[in-house]
C-alpha cells in the first residue's frame, strides 16, 4: 500500500463506529470520498484524480478495507503491503513487473503482492474495494511461526485446551 493510500486510512481507528470489536459495515455506493493524490512522479500519462474512503481497520492495524476510485490516466503504483481488490465499476489495465497485462472489469478480483510495482492504465474511470494487509517483518513472522508450532506441540501433549466461557 502506498503512503498516500495509507494516509487516507489513517483516521479509521479514531472513528467511533469502528472502535473495539464493533462490526463495521457500509454501503460502498454512499461512502464519502476524499482526495488521495497519486504521487506526481508516479504519473506516466494524463492527470488521474484518485479518491479514497476508509471503511474498516483491524484492531492490530495490520489490515484495512477501503473504497478507492480514479479517473483516466496511466501511472505506477507501489504495493507496500499485500492488497486484494474487487472492481466495482469501470476498467483498468494493470501491467505486472514481468510485463504480463490484465484487463480488470467490474466484478473482477486481483491480488497484488507486497513490494511489487505495477503500472495502472485507467481508461476512463475505475472504482474498487481494496482489502489491504501490512506484511510483518521477517523476525515477527518467525516468532509467530514458532508460537504456532509450540501451540501445536502443546495440543498434542495436553489436548485441545478451551478457554472458559468460549465455545
Amino acid at each position: 500500500m502506498s503512503d498516500d493510500f495509507a494516509a487516507g486510512l489513517a483516521d479509521v481507528a479514531s472513528r467511533a463506529e469502528l472502535k473495539g470489536f464493533d462490526f463495521a459495515s457500509a454501503s460502498v455506493a454512499r461512502v464519502s470520498m476524499r482526495p488521495a493524490p497519486i504521487r506526481p512522479h508516479w504519473i506516466i500519462e494524463g492527470e488521474p484524480v484518485a479518491r479514497v474512503s476508509p471503511l474498516a481497520r483491524s484492531i492490530d492495524g495490520f489490515a484495512n478495507t477501503a473504497v478507492w476510485d480514479c479517473t483516466a490516466g496511466k501511472f505506477h503504483w507501489y504495493y507496500g503491503g499485500d492488497e486484494a481488490v474487487y472492481i466495482l465499476a469501470g476498467t483498468v489495465e494493470v501491467t505486472a513487473p514481468d510485463g504480463t497485462r490484465r484487463l480488470l472489469r467490474a466484478g473482477d478480483t486481483a491480488y497484488f503482492p507486497a513490494g511489487a510495482w505495477f503500472r495502472w492504465h485507467v481508461h476512463e474511470y475505475v472504482r474498487k474495494v481494496a482489502f489491504c494487509h501490512a506484511v510483518l517483518p521477517p523476525f515477527v513472522r518467525f516468532q509467530m511461526k514458532a508460537l504456532r508450532k509450540l501451540r501445536g506441540i502443546g495440543q498434542k501433549l495436553f489436548g485441545d485446551a478451551r478457554v472458559p466461557g468460549r465455545n
